[in-house]
Parts: structure tokens; C-alpha cells; sequence
């Protein structure tokens, strides 16, 4: 009969809290008690669009499910009435940009 061979044993690692522990963030929404998040309110709802106009995740802003669901559709919401732009007006006065294209367009 052949001997088995045990599998050498790993460190473990130690649970000291590298750079993804802490504790979650609080929804904003929950903590003041809201119900429902308000397509109008252009203010509080640039907090989660980023730079770029994209919607910020639940991990990034903290909200919790509900009102995250709630976030995105008043963001779009907004976005359609034109209260929020797509795209940021920094990203787009850019020189360069994307295609490379920044000088050829404004000599046609």
C-alpha cells in the first residue's frame, strides 16, 4: 500500500484589517430617514455621479439597496429632464480627448 502524502500546512493569515476592512458606510438615506429619493433634488443626487457622469456603486456611496435602486432611477430620471448632464462639462473641455482628434476638427 502506498503512503499518503500529507499537504504541507499554510500559514493563516491574520485578521488585522488590511485595506478592505472597516465597517460598511451608513446609507445617507436611512440615516435621515427618507423614504423616497426626490428626481429633483439635483444637489444631493450629484453626490453619486462620478466625474464622469457614471453612477457611483453601493460600495462607493454606502446606500443601502433600496435607495440605491431608488438613486439610479432618479439620476436617470433627472439626466432625461436635463437637470443632470450625461457627461461632465470638465471631461468634455478636455484638449486631446479620446480620438485624438483635438486640432484636425476645428481647421474643417
Amino acid at each position: 500500500m502506498a503512503k499518503q502524502r500529507r499537504k504541507p500546512a499554510r500559514p493563516r493569515r491574520d485578521k488585522r484589517g488590511g485595506p478592505g476592512s472597516g465597517r460598511r458606510k451608513s446609507c445617507p438615506y436611512c440615516k435621515d430617514k427618507i423614504e423616497r429619493v426626490d428626481w429633483k433634488d439635483v444637489g444631493s443626487l450629484r453626490r453619486f455621479v462620478s466625474e464622469k457622469g457614471k453612477i457611483r456603486s453601493r460600495r462607493i456611496t454606502g446606500a443601502c439597496r433600496k435607495h440605491q435602486s431608488q438613486i439610479a432611477k432618479a439620476v436617470k430620471r433627472a439626466r432625461e429632464l436635463g437637470l443632470l448632464y450625461y457627461v461632465n462639462d470638465s471631461a468634455t473641455e478636455r484638449t486631446g480627448g479620446r480620438g485624438g482628434r483635438g486640432d484636425r476638427d476645428r481647421d474643417r
